[in-house]
């Protein structure tokens, strides 16, 4: 413990593990693109036969056997109730369509309101059905045809259908209620407020047919999500022990909207973690993450990277669970976001104390987190950096000693060129770090001998004209402090292995036993 007293002497200017942990915040727009690409939050309930379409029907005229929608709200607004059936399903047919639905026209001609009375007819399912098809359709659509639904009072009603005994009813409601909270955090706080959570856990059972199953496990993860502001925790901790066990689930779709809700869960404090950990389902989430389907493998990366954000424990119950064995070969995975994202993951390990970073370097992913450093797009790049920086600042001598010897210089070196000025601070203070356990050692002069032969003091000395006031200053720093204009002493010289690799003199001055040894 010596050394890593020694090491948090200098280490990172005060920071302790809390600041150092990196939360998604400031990501949200990159984040809802990537959301919207791996899991639709409202979807239209299209027919599964096109219904016959000519072009004088998208100009709203007739085309032979179809009612045009003049003709839709007249029977919608008959007294008949079989008038009324048949007048709702050619609605629901319009809106059902594939290409064009004509959600504006119908909201201007009023059948919204119609579409919502009809839904409190439980002596009629058939028209409820069709009246619930029709609104999610509209909710589908934008915020103002979402509003145009809730607006009318259809959440008291679609609630009641929860509980129809028709269950293709109560499958559509689910449905409506999936696109209202799927629009944002207003309407999803609706939801929430009218009381839906409970009726929609109800019913998920054994016997709860797969296409329900589906789209209740959706709509919940929509009652989740959305970060401005994050939905109040404790109006969805009810579902957790639910979600815990449709973890288990062999359905895709299911694993993988269960997965997005316990992203959305774990995406804020310690407290909320842990509510979530206590639930027993740490060892199934890493499991997942071994799973090959994208769709599943995404939000579970996803749920175990916000999970170590957390603090220490909470950290080592994914390390525990075996994530690392995981996080490493998916550092070489073939979709940029999952390497991106894994070594976010990483960077968060990293961030902990000096037996967690031991954890990442006995199960090799520094290897391939170096390549990823050294060769990744630049968002992955940039993962990698804090992951190697925040190892700089939590890791004992000996750690920072490991990863000289694998060549962590070259590729951090190289990353100096980047346009990005947080990302060169990043840098900047990972070298810095290195430099300094070196000079505790006296060994920073052949530590800046590998940065100058990895062509690090060019770009630091080029740093200094940068416009950035920070990236100046941490330049001119490492520059006054470990780069001198005094000639080398030869015997000074770093010595090569066989594999090519920095061998300092293991009987250095001052150097104490297992200090700097690469």
């Amino acid at each position: 413990m010596a050394d890593e007293n020694r090491i948090r002497s200098f280490k990172n200017k005060g920071k302790d593990t809390e600041e150092m942990r990196r939360r998604r915040i400031g990501q949200t727009v990159e984040l809802r693109k990537a959301r919207k690409d791996d899991q639709l939050l409202k979807r239209r309930n299209i027919t599964s036969v096109d219904e016959p379409t000519s072009p004088l029907q998208e100009n709203n005229a007739a085309s032979p056997g179809a009612m045009s929608a003049e003709e839709i709200l007249q029977g919608m607004m008959h007294a008949d109730e079989a008038i009324q059936l048949k007048a709702t399903q050619a609605c629901r047919k319009m809106l059902s369509r594939e290409r064009n639905p004509p959600i504006d026209q119908m909201i201007r001609l009023g059948v919204v309101p119609r579409c919502v009375h009809f839904l409190s007819k439980p002596h009629n399912p058939s028209l409820q059905f069709e009246a619930c098809w029709a609104l999610t359709n509209i909710a589908s659509g934008t915020s103002e045809q979402t509003q145009a639904v809730v607006q009318e009072g259809a959440l008291p009603s679609l609630k009641q259908l929860l509980v129809s005994p028709r269950p293709e009813v109560a499958e559509q409601a689910v449905w409506a209620i999936g696109n209202i909270a799927g629009d944002g955090p207003i309407t999803r706080d609706l939801v929430l407020q009218c009381d839906v959570l409970p009726l929609l856990l109800s019913l998920i059972t054994a016997d709860t047919p797969i296409s329900l199953l589906r789209n209740i496990v959706w709509s919940i993860s929509n009652l989740c999500r959305n970060k401005t502001p994050p939905v109040n925790f404790q109006s969805v901790k009810s579902c957790l022990p639910t979600l815990a066990k449709l973890l288990h689930h062999t359905d895709k779709d299911v694993l993988a909207d269960t997965c997005w809700a316990l992203s959305y869960l774990t995406d804020g404090t310690n407290e909320k973690i842990q509510a979530v950990l206590e639930t027993g389902l740490v060892p199934r989430l890493v499991q997942l993450l071994n799973c090959k389907e994208i769709n599943v493998l995404t939000p579970a990366l996803r749920t175990v990277g916000n999970i170590v954000t957390g603090n220490d424990v909470q950290t080592d119950a994914i390390i525990q669970a075996g994530a690392l064995l995981s996080l490493g070969p998916l550092l070489k995975f073939t979709r940029l976001n999952i390497v991106k994202e894994a070594a976010w993951t990483i960077s968060n390990i990293t961030a902990g104390n000096s037996e967690q970073i031991q954890k990442v370097l006995d199960a090799g992913i520094m290897d391939p987190l170096l390549d990823v450093l050294q060769t990744g797009d630049f968002k992955s790049q940039k993962e990698a950096a804090w992951a190697v920086t925040n190892y700089t600042s939590g890791g004992t001598v000996q750690q920072l000693g490991r990863l000289v010897e694998m060549g962590a210089m070259k590729p951090m070196c190289n990353l100096l060129n980047s346009k990005e000025w947080k990302t060169v601070c990043v840098i900047l203070d990972g070298l810095n770090n290195i430099l300094s356990a070196a000079a505790k050692l006296g060994e920073a002069e052949k530590v800046a001998i590998i940065i100058e032969e990895c062509g690090g003091l060019d770009c630091l000395e080029a740093l200094q004209s940068h416009d950035n006031e920070k990236v100046y200053e941490k330049a001119l720093h490492l520059i006054e402090t470990y780069f001198s204009e005094a000639p080398i002493d030869e015997a000074q010289q770093p010595h090569t292995n066989e594999q090519g690799q920095i061998s300092f003199n293991p009987n250095a001055p001052q150097m104490p036993s297992g200090g700097f040894s690469f």
